[in-house]
C-alpha cells in the first residue's frame, strides 16, 4: 500500500520552490520542479520501504552513504535514483590534498546544496558558452524518526559554527535528510580509464590532468568543490558508447584514439559533475551575488507598493491598512509578512537570511539587533513585547502602558505607515516574522490576542497567536528609499539622540527640543507619543559627517520605536 499524502503546499527555500508534502507516516517530502512528473515514484513507499531499499540499493564509491536505487514500477516504469544522506554538521574527512586547501570547508545543508546545484544548472555566471552539467535534484525527504545524538554524527558546536559562518536553514540535529537525485547513465572518469590499456603512471597523469581541467571549468562558472576527484566526473552513456566503438577499431594503438576522444569530450564540457555536499561559490562570485541582490533589493524597496506577479506559494493580504506579501518560512516552520505588494522582496526576509548573521545589540533592556544579512542588506530586528506587562520596578513602567498595553507588531507597522504618509519621518518597517517554535513564557496581557482574533491569515489562522514570538524587521536608516536606490557613493548613517549628544553633534537642549517637537507633531496628527524617549529618535548623518536637515533647517529626527505610540481617541 502506498503512503498517502494529506496536504501539498508550495514553499520557497533559498530561491528554490518546492512542493511540500506531509506524508501519513509523519515524514516530509520536498519536491523540486524536476520531480513534477515523478511524484508518485518518489512516494516513500515506492523507494524507501525497508525491504525494497535493502534489497535493491547499490552503494556507490565514496566516503558518505550514497546509493543507486530503482523505484518500484509506477505505470509500468521504474526510475533510477541516487539517494544520499546529508552529512551537514559532521566532520569533513581531510584525506585528500584538495581538502587540505579548504580546511574550513563544511558540508552543505540539504537546502543549500539544492540551491547551489539549481543555480549552477541555470549557468548565469561566467562564460556563456560553458555550461556545467549536473544531476537533476528531485527531492529532499525527511523521515519522521529522530536519531539519538550518538547516531547523528553531528555536534551542537559544529552546527552552531555552521550557522554562524554560513547563515542558512535551521537543521534539526536529530533528523535525517535524504537528498534524491536522478541517476545519470554513464561512467565516471576513473572507471573509463580502468578500461584503457595504459600503465598506472600514465593513468594517474591523465586523471590528475582531467580533474584539474574540470576544477578550472567550475571556477570559471563561479564554483569550487572542496573534494573534487575523478570519480565525480561523469561521461554519459551515449558518449561512452561512441568511445567503445573507437576502442573496437583496428588501429595500431586504440588507447591513443580513446584518450584523444576522451579529451575532446572534456574540453567541450561534455561531462557532468556529481557530489555537491562540499560545493561552494568562489569568493568573487559570492561577492557579485551579494552586490546584485543588494541593488535589486534597493530597487524593489523603492517600488514595494507596486504590485508584481504573485508566485503560488505567496499571498497578498492587508492588515490595519498596510499591504503585505504573506508566506511560510519553511526552514523554521514560521510565518512571514513582508510590507508592500512586491513579491520579489519576500525571500530577503526569510529568517535564514538574517537570523544567524553576526549582529550588534542596540539596547541594554530589549532584544534589538543590527545586522548585515547574507544578501548584504542592513537591517534592525527586534523581538516584540506584545502580551507582556511591565512592573513598577521596570525602567519603562508607566500607567499609560498598563492602561493601553504594548502594541502588536501589526499595530506598530500600521502606525509607522500612517505617520510616514502624514509626513512624519519614520524608519522603514519591512517585515513581521512569527517564529515556528512555541515560546516558553506565557503572555500576561491577552488584550491584543483578543482584539486580533478575527484577523486571519490565508490559511484561516489568527495572525497574532499567543504561543508564538514575533520579530519586527525594519530598515537600518541610511536615507529615503527613493534616494538610496540612486546612490553609488556614501549613504546616510543613523545615530540616536543620546549618542549624538555624547559625540557632540548636538547638545542636551537640542535633544530635548527635538524630542518635544516630535511629540507635538504626533499630537497634531492625532497620535499619543508622550512616552517617546531620546533613544527612540534618530538623526541622519551624511557622507561628510554633517547632520541631515529637514525643510525648516532643523536636524531631521526620525522615529524608530512604535511600541508606545497610540492613536488618540
Amino acid at each position: 500500500m502506498q503512503t498517502k499524502t494529506v496536504k501539498k503546499t508550495l514553499v520557497n527555500v533559498l530561491g528554490v520552490v518546492y512542493a511540500h508534502v506531509k506524508t501519513t507516516d509523519g515524514g516530509d517530502l520536498y519536491l523540486t520542479r524536476y520531480a513534477e512528473r515523478y511524484q508518485e515514484h518518489l512516494d516513500s513507499d515506492n523507494w524507501y520501504e525497508k525491504s525494497w531499499f535493502n534489497r535493491h540499493k547499490v552503494r556507490l564509491e565514496g566516503t558518505g552513504s550514497v546509493y543507486r536505487l530503482p523505484t518500484k514500477e509506477v505505470a509500468g516504469k521504474s526510475l533510477d535514483l541516487v539517494v544520499k544522506n546529508c552529512r551537514v554538521g559532521e566532520d569533513v574527512p581531510f584525506n585528500t590534498h584538495t581538502l587540505q586547501e579548504f580546511c574550513d570547508a563544511e558540508f552543505n545543508s540539504p537546502w543549500e546544496e539544492f540551491s547551489l546545484v539549481t543555480e549552477m544548472r541555470e549557468s548565469l555566471y561566467g562564460p556563456r558558452d560553458l555550461k556545467i552539467q549536473t544531476q537533476r535534484p528531485l527531492a529532499i525527504y525527511v523521515p519522521p524518526e529522530k536519531m539519538q545524538m550518538w547516531q547523528s554524527g553531528r555536534s551542537k558546536a559544529r552546527i552552531n559554527r555552521i550557522r554562524a559562518k554560513h547563515p542558512g536553514i535551521d537543521v534539526d540535529i536529530l533528523k535525517q535528510y535524504k537528498l534524491i537525485y536522478e541517476w545519470i547513465e554513464g561512467y565516471n572518469i576513473k572507471e573509463v580509464f580502468g578500461h584503457i590499456d595504459i600503465n598506472e603512471e600514465e593513468r594517474v597523469h591523465h586523471l590528475t590532468k582531467i580533474n584539474s581541467h574540470s576544477m578550472t571549468d567550475l571556477k570559471k562558472k563561479g564554483y569550487l568543490v572542496a573534494d573534487m576527484k575523478p570519480e565525480h566526473i561523469i561521461i554519459s552513456a551515449e558518449d561512452t558508447k561512441l568511445f567503445e566503438e573507437i576502442g573496437g577499431t583496428q588501429t595500431i594503438d586504440p588507447s591513443k584514439d580513446q584518450i584523444a576522444y576522451l579529451y575532446q569530450l572534456i574540453y567541450a564540457a561534455r561531462y557532468s559533475v556529481v557530489d555537491y555536499e562540499l560545493l561552494m561559490r568562489t569568493p568573487e562570485y559570492e561577492e557579485q551575488v551579494k552586490q546584485f541582490k543588494r541593488h535589486s533589493y534597493l530597487d524593489d524597496q523603492r517600488d514595494r507598493f507596486i504590485p508584481t506577479s504573485l508566485p503560488a506559494h505567496l499571498s497578498n493580504m492587508e492588515i490595519f491598512g498596510v499591504p503585505y506579501i504573506y508566506g511560510h518560512a519553511e526552514s523554521t516552520g514560521g510565518h512571514l509578512w513582508v510590507v508592500g505588494k512586491n513579491a520579489r522582496l519576500f525571500d530577503y526576509f526569510l529568517p535564514e537570511r538574517w537570523r544567524k548573521t553576526p549582529s550588534i545589540r542596540l539596547s541594554d533592556t530589549k532584544d534589538v539587533f543590527y545586522t548585515i544579512t547574507k544578501d548584504n542588506i542592513h537591517l534592525v530586528w527586534e523581538t516584540s513585547r506584545v502580551g507582556e506587562t511591565l512592573s513598577e520596578n521596570d525602567e519603562e513602567y508607566h500607567s499609560r502602558i498598563q492602561e493601553l498595553g504594548i502594541n502588536s507588531p501589526f499595530e506598530e507597522f500600521a502606525i509607522a505607515h500612517s505617520l510616514s504618509q502624514l509626513g512624519i519621518p519614520c524608519v522603514y518597517v519591512r517585515a513581521v516574522y512569527m517564529t515556528g517554535t512555541s515560546k516558553l513564557e506565557a503572555s500576561a496581557d491577552l488584550r491584543r490576542y483578543e482584539s486580533h482574533k478575527d484577523i486571519l491569515d490565508p490559511e484561516g489562522d489568527p495572525i497574532l497567536q499567543e504561543n508564538h514570538n514575533y520579530i519586527t524587521i525594519r530598515g537600518y536608516y541610511n536615507g529615503p528609499d527613493n534616494w538610496v536606490a540612486k546612490q553609488s557613493g556614501p549613504l546616510q548613517v543613523p545615530i540616536d539622540l543620546p549618542k549624538a549628544v555624547y559625540r557632540g553633534l548636538i547638545d542636551e537642549s537640542q535633544s530635548r527640543m527635538l524630542l518635544e517637537k516630535a511629540k507635538q507633531d504626533l499630537r497634531n496628527c492625532g497620535f499619543d507619543g508622550s512616552l517617546l524617549k531620546p533613544n527612540d529618535l534618530l538623526l541622519a548623518i551624511d557622507g561628510n559627517g554633517e547632520k541631515v536637515k529637514d525643510t525648516t533647517g532643523s536636524p531631521l529626527a526620525i522615529i524608530c520605536n512604535f511600541e508606545f505610540i497610540w492613536k488618540s481617541p
